[in-house]
């Protein structure tokens, strides 16, 4: 058994969908669990209409959701006969009665539980479109909403997962559905409390959600199906000479992601590590391809320079105003400070009486932490910063990519080397 995970890119229109639809009628009479995301920006516009419902504007929530309506209407017409497409759209039309139901009230709840209620929709109509898509391809499939499965707690759009309960229900309800089905279509990104509301597990839900599904169905391998060939060396958009990743191990990809690339989630790894199940990052353009696979331990990999920046960053030096030494003591205040005011730290150095920390530019966490700590500390700011990352660097590579540039700060490793820089790659 495997599981596939198409996120909304690979489904952002109906021919996106017909090759989706193309790559598994190639694996049919396989056993297969498919977690689909939202189509396209849908998200985002959910996101929009969960605003407007907030701020009253009901008249604007209503319309917004509408566009929605008519939107995945419209695939189910492209996609299939008229007669196929109606019962699609009739099913199609209880989720939209589901947010009309949400949108005729009036908020009295946070924010982030409207959220939640609205936002999982996405995941719910496009599911519903495929499955009915997949039903005219005349492929094995059955439809099974996660908020049935996924028991989660009432942590808004963070929510965790209840282990023991979901893994009861996947044992009870999803696997049998393999001994009558080659394929079970179901959502990511979302689960349910034990009162019946809906939740969203946060950023990178939905891989993490195949994740949970592999880990619990013990599948032999999971893959994530995107818009590229497979992992690389670093952001073509930045880098021009980006090399393929055939294989990398599940520690690799944490410290690429704990630097700041956009590879898979640390959270999608760690149910997958916990029972050796490999990952694959396949491209939906071109399933010949063969991608890039994340497997337990490669001990003797031999990477390229894995290259990671970071742009709009600020370089805080806060010293002591008593010259007094940066102990522990006050290492763990500052620390706390950050904690306290939920900012993360990319990389940090301390002397004697200062300490360095490079932070994602935002004002308001700036401004915040400058109060917080302007009592007891003086704080110099470098703004406009950058942070690059080199994993597995090489002379060549040091050369290449720091070269000459303006570093105001440098670490460096047995495997990586950090640079804060003003100024371009």
């Amino acid at each position: 058994m495997q599981v596939f995970k198409f996120g909304g890119a690979s489904i952002q229109d109906a021919d996106r969908i017909r090759n989706m639809g193309k790559i598994i009628t190639n694996f049919k009479n396989e056993k297969i669990l498919i977690v689909i995301s939202a189509l396209g920006k849908t998200t985002n516009a959910l996101e929009k209409v969960a605003i407007a419902f907030m701020q009253n504007n009901l008249e604007e929530a209503k319309q917004l959701f509408s566009f929605l309506e008519i939107e995945h209407n419209a695939l189910a017409q492209d996609l299939m006969p008229e007669n196929e497409a109606k019962i699609c759209i009739a099913n199609l039309q209880q989720i939209y009665a589901e947010a009309d139901w949400i949108l005729h009230d009036t908020p009295v709840r946070e924010a982030d539980y409207y959220y939640d209620q609205l936002v999982c929709l996405g995941e719910i109509m496009s599911t519903t479109l495929i499955y009915h898509f997949f039903k005219h391809l005349q492929l094995s499939a059955c439809w099974q909403d996660v908020r049935d499965i996924f028991r989660t707690d009432t942590t808004w759009r963070e929510a965790k997962i209840d282990w023991p309960i979901t893994q009861e229900n996947v044992t009870k309800l999803v696997a049998p559905k393999f001994n009558n089905y080659d394929f079970v279509i179901t959502q990511g990104f979302i689960g349910c409390t034990d009162e019946n509301e809906s939740t969203t597990l946060g950023r990178e839900g939905s891989d993490y959600s195949a994740a949970v599904f592999a880990n619990m169905l013990n599948a032999r391998n999971i893959s994530i199906w995107k818009d590229v060939k497979g992992l690389l060396s670093g952001d073509p958009k930045i880098f021009t000479d980006v090399l393929e990743i055939k294989e990398i191990s599940y520690y690799e990809v944490i410290e690429m992601a704990y630097y700041g690339a956009q590879v898979i989630h640390p959270k999608t790894i760690k149910p997958l590590q916990n029972k050796n199940i490999p990952l694959y990052v396949k491209c939906f353009l071109d399933a010949a391809i063969p991608g890039t696979a994340i497997v337990s331990d490669l001990p003797n990999a031999n990477y390229p320079p894995i290259l990671v920046l970071k742009k709009n960053q600020t370089l805080l030096q806060i010293f002591t105003k008593d010259f007094s030494f940066i102990t522990d003591d006050k290492l763990s205040e500052i620390y706390h400070t950050f904690h306290e005011h939920n900012t993360h730290i990319n990389i940090i150095q301390n002397a004697a009486i200062s300490f360095l920390a490079c932070i994602d530019d935002n004002k308001i966490k700036i401004d915040a932490l400058y109060k917080a700590l302007e009592n007891d500390y003086k704080i110099l700011r470098n703004d406009n910063v950058e942070l690059l990352t080199i994993r597995h660097y090489t002379p060549a590579a040091i050369e290449k990519y720091i070269g000459n540039k303006n570093v105001i700060l440098e670490q460096k490793s047995r495997h990586t080397v950090q640079v804060v820089f003003k100024g371009e790659v």
